[in-house]
């Protein structure tokens, strides 16, 4: 047996069983959505349009003052935003006194004093937004043992699992929108549990949610919860969207600078690849190819 036999033989081989491991993995699939292991979420959320999506994305900052109204105002009762500071606003177009104006409404802890004890003062731009409640213990006490999510990395640490050959597509297009996807799915998805579907009296069904049939967080938002300043819909679709995208500047608020950057390197390679060709062209133009034996 020649080496190249050889190779080709074991290729065959890993690729018969690469296919096999495929199938088995689609059986397995298949049967727990039809009795066996159940597989979540039920329904997979669908591919919004976002402004920050694509190769050329950007954020909209009125979407994105509109999604901090909504934190505020809604979400912040409850989830933390611990790794933002006040002084990041400032890149929603907010000015350095509007921030300072807006720190100014929450209260931080600091210390210890010349006493030696903590004490409480208002918050100033350096300081992070402060959490709802003292710790994470004290949090799952208040929402029924299970503390709420920190939502400054949400939209980058929950989105379900997309699969082959999807996420092959993915890397081409540089879809990384799923975690805002999930979000307004998550948010405008509750509804009543199908017959023969029963759940905890204090669970809430949604057939979006990553970790089952049901959540312990009630639906949050509903039409005219949170008032607009510029005439945009105040419903529970329109409060998703704009929170969903706030979560992503949260998690990746440089992420139309990558972007861009990312851009203009794939431009500066596509036209060094060109250079490097008609240089290749250029030196090799007076060589003879030597004939070559028989």
């Amino acid at each position: 047996m020649t080496l190249a036999s050889f190779r080709t033989g074991l290729a065959a081989g890993i690729t018969g069983l690469a296919l096999a491991a495929l199938v088995s993995v689609g059986a397995a699939v298949a049967e727990g959505g039809e009795g066996g292991t159940p597989h979540y979420p039920i329904k997979h959320p669908k591919e919004m349009d976002w402004t920050f999506a694509g190769p050329l994305g950007h954020y909209d900052l009125g979407q994105l003052q509109r999604g901090l109204k909504v934190y505020k105002e809604v979400c912040s009762a409850c989830h933390s935003l611990k790794y933002v500071a006040f002084r990041n606003l400032e890149e929603l177009g907010y000015s350095e006194e509007q921030v300072k104006a807006f720190a100014s409404e929450y209260t931080v802890t600091d210390g210890p004093n010349s006493d030696g004890e903590m004490y409480e003062r208002p918050a100033t731009p350096s300081d992070r937004f402060p959490s709802p409640f003292p710790n994470e213990e004290a949090a799952a006490v208040a929402n029924g043992g299970a503390a709420p999510p920190d939502l400054s990395l949400i939209a980058k640490a929950r989105a379900p699992e997309r699969g082959f050959p999807t996420f092959i597509f993915d890397i081409f297009t540089q879809y990384a929108e799923s975690g805002p996807d999930y979000i307004h799915a998550l948010l405008t998805g509750y509804t009543d549990p199908p017959p023969g579907v029963e759940i905890a009296d204090t669970a809430h069904y949604n057939p979006y949610f990553i970790a089952g049939p049901a959540l312990a967080m009630p639906p949050p938002l509903s039409d005219g919860v949170v008032t607009y300043d510029d005439g945009s819909p105040e419903t529970v679709d329109q409060y998703s969207r704009d929170v969903s995208a706030f979560t992503m500047w949260a998690a990746e608020p440089h992420l139309p600078a990558r972007k861009a950057m990312g851009f203009k390197v794939m431009i500066y390679l596509v036209i060094l690849a060109g250079l490097l060709y008609l240089v290749r062209k250029q030196v090799w133009a007076d060589v003879k190819r030597k004939p070559q034996a028989a």
